[in-house]
Order: C-alpha cells, then structure tokens, then sequence
C-alpha cells in the first residue's frame, strides 16, 4: 500500500497544500517549527482517526480556522481507496471511504497500516503506563479485529462502573455484577491476547535490536498485569467497597504496564541517549515486520527526526534496514538537507524531496 496524493486544508499551521509523493522514499527538511510533522501527523491522522500525540481535534485545526479537512487517495495492489476526514469544533469529525461516510470509526482501523518513528516515542520509555498500553493496543488492533472491538466493550464497562462508584445514591450492587461481568470477560481475552503478541513479538524485536546496534546489549519487553495472578471477577469483587472510596476501579487490564529492559534493568534507569533512540527504533521497526507477518498491506514507515544523537554506524544499520525490499514507501524528515541527500544516495530507490518552510511544501527537482 502507498499513498499517492494529500490535499490538506487549515490543519495545525498548514493552511492548504495539495501533494503527490514518490512511491518509496518522501523527504522533508527544514527548520524545526515549519511543518513537517504536521503533514506526517495528517498521514497519522488518516491512518488512526487520532494525531500521535493524542491531541484532541480541536487543537489540530488552524487558529482562527473553524474546520480542517485532510483527503488522500491509497494504492493497493488491485484497487485505490479515497479516504476523506473532515474535523469542526465541538462537533463529530467525519470519515468517509470512497465516498461512504463510516458508522463507526473504528472500522476503519487496520485498513491504513503505518509505522511511525518520532521524538515524542521517548514517552514510551519515560512515560506513564497508559502511552505503553496505547501503543500495544494499536499494534494489535491494526490486525485483530476481535481484539480492537474487545478493548471498545471493555472500556465501555469500565465507564459505567466508574459511575456506579460515584453515585452517592449506593445503588444496586446486581448492576455492578453486570459490568464486572463484562469487564471480566473482556479483560481475559484481552490479556490473553496481549500475553501472546508479547511472547511473539519480543525475538523480532531483540533481532532489529541486535543488527542496529552490533553490540552485546539484550532488550526485553516485560507485561506486568494484575490478572497474571488473578481472576479479574474475583478482583472485582473483592474490591468493590474499597472503590467505591476512591471513586475509580484500581484492577483490571486498565492499570497494565510493559517495561522495556536492557541487560534485564529498566532501560529508563541505565539508558544514554542512544540507548533509549535505539531501542524506540527497533520497537519500531519490529512492530513494521510484525504487521506484514501478520499478513496486513505493507504499513507506510515514517521516520520522523529519528537520527539525531545515533553515530554513524548505527544511522548506517538503519539506513540498510530500511532499504530492504519488505520495506515500501517511506517518509524522513531531517533539518539538514545534507544529511538526507546522503541517505538518499545510500538508498538507491526512487525518491521526491520536499523543502518546508511555513506549512508550504515546495519540490525539489530530482536532478538524478
């Protein structure tokens, strides 16, 4: 899968541009501030119905704007698909395919598989345990519909028993039974599911690891769940007066976390700089192989500002990585357009190049 064109209109500080890319390699540079992660964010968006950074909408459109629009044509091997979104203030955004509005949005999750690499993945090493969860549930979820749909009823559940502890009004406890029974149901099979993927995931994580940096340094990926000891029902149960003290249900799949290790320690805690960049890499990288694996369209890969603080050798192992068939059509932001011209030549694949100044996206002639 690629995606040929974007029109954008009033999104963050892009106030109209109309592109087309090349089918492998997309750079963008200039300054920081100029936009170009903004037009990497609206690939994201189309992708997610989200922004990375879990912005609410209302802060992605233009100031002194009242709508923003973003519209892409996606290529496939036997069909296109035009995906249009269109976000308002204090009203539902729409998302349509090839002209037919969707009913809910996430059945549209999983159709545009993308992998993106940014300086805001640091959250996943330093960061609480929700931005780890969320990035689990999106690897998962772009290839298991069971899955996306399980974690929606689950987080349904938990806002209604959320609310029954609030209510000062003590009411029925058969009505917290009916959603600590759905909460339980839903829970297990998530965890199991999350159990699995971690099983399967972590050797091709280690091995991207491994060939970026050629280096003895192990890394882990460690799930830490409450239900690995116990049965959610039972939890539930037992700890509904103590909930209802503090207002919120404190077990469940909710209150999981995933630790990722290096050398079996907390690689926030002994990490350089480096370390941590390379790591976000391979997690990267790996959940890209995971997903064609798995059996999705080949995801498009955004590096975003990714080779910063790395030494040359391993800018070198992620350049060769990338340049790998399995590989399909990448975007690179960079603020030097030397250093992107000299990945461009270690690439050796067919490539446009962008200058970006002010949200405008101005092509550089291809002069090869």
């Amino acid at each position: 899968m690629i995606i040929e064109k974007i029109s954008i209109l009033n999104f963050k500080n892009i106030a109209q541009a109309d592109l087309r890319f090349s089918p492998k390699i997309n750079c963008l540079f200039g300054n920081n501030g100029m936009g170009k992660t903004n037009l990497l964010d609206a690939l994201y968006y189309l992708s997610f119905c989200r922004n990375h950074t879990n912005l609410p909408d209302s802060q992605l459109i233009m100031h002194g704007r009242d709508f923003a629009v973003l519209q892409a044509c996606y290529r496939f091997e036997d069909q296109t698909e035009d995906i249009y979104c269109g976000i308002r203030y204090r009203q539902r955004k729409i998302l349509k395919r090839n002209k037919k509005e969707y009913e809910r949005l996430s059945e549209h999750i999983g159709l545009l598989p993308l992998v993106m690499i940014s300086p805001a993945d640091s959250d996943l090493i330093h960061g609480g345990s929700e931005g780890r969860r969320r990035f689990i549930d999106v690897v998962i979820s772009q290839f298991d519909k069971a899955y996306l749909q399980a974690l929606i009823k689950y987080n349904k559940a938990l806002l209604q028993r959320n609310s029954l502890l609030k209510d000062a009004s003590l009411p029925d406890q058969s009505l917290f039974e009916i959603w600590e029974e759905q909460l339980s149901t839903h829970g297990q099979m998530i965890h199991q599911k999350r159990n699995a993927f971690v099983a399967e995931f972590l050797p091709i994580f280690r091995q991207f690891h491994q060939t970026i940096c050629q280096e003895g340094d192990a890394v882990g990926l460690q799930y830490e769940s409450q239900l690995n000891h116990k049965e959610l029902r039972g939890m539930l149960s037992a700890e509904r007066q103590r909930d209802r003290l503090l207002g919120y249900t404190s077990c469940g799949i909710h209150k999981d976390d995933f630790y990722f290790m290096l050398d079996d320690y907390l690689i926030r805690k002994i990490g350089s700089q480096g370390q941590n960049k390379t790591c976000l890499i391979a997690l990267k990288l790996a959940q890209f192989y995971f997903l064609v694996k798995t059996g999705a369209s080949v995801p498009i890969l955004i590096l975003d500002d990714v080779f910063d603080k790395l030494d040359s050798r391993r800018v070198e192992q992620i350049v060769g990585l990338v340049s790998q068939s399995q590989f399909g059509q990448i975007f690179i932001t960079d603020t030097n357009r030397k250093y992107l011209d000299e990945i461009i030549t270690a690439m050796h694949h067919d490539y446009k190049l962008f200058q970006v100044e002010n949200g405008r996206f101005d092509e550089i002639e291809n002069k090869a």
